[in-house]
């Protein structure tokens, strides 16, 4: 089903730093603790938390601190097919 409404670069970004903020209190890591385990900057850290702003390098060296380098390997890996002319032209 083709979804009338799609989420923008913001709203993802803000998904994702929600996400990213849940699984470290889940670990109950603080952010200062964070920041040393990862090597990014404790007011990056903050940053992304509120505003989902955050570079790739960054974003995968908390993700490696938090043990979720996997979910961070599979992005894009398994791509959603729109029509069965993306699949022909994927196959080559």
């Amino acid at each position: 089903m083709i979804s009338l409404y799609q989420k923008t670069w913001k709203e993802i970004n803000n998904e994702v730093a929600s996400n990213v903020q849940k699984l470290r209190k889940r670990k109950k890591i603080s952010q200062k603790e964070l920041a040393e385990r990862s090597g990014v900057s404790l007011g990056s850290i903050k940053r992304f938390e509120q505003t989902g702003e955050i570079s790739l390098q960054s974003l995968t060296k908390i993700a490696i601190a938090l043990r979720a380098e996997n979910e961070m390997e599979a992005l894009f890996t398994q791509p959603n097919f729109e029509s069965i002319e993306e699949i022909l032209n994927g196959q080559n």
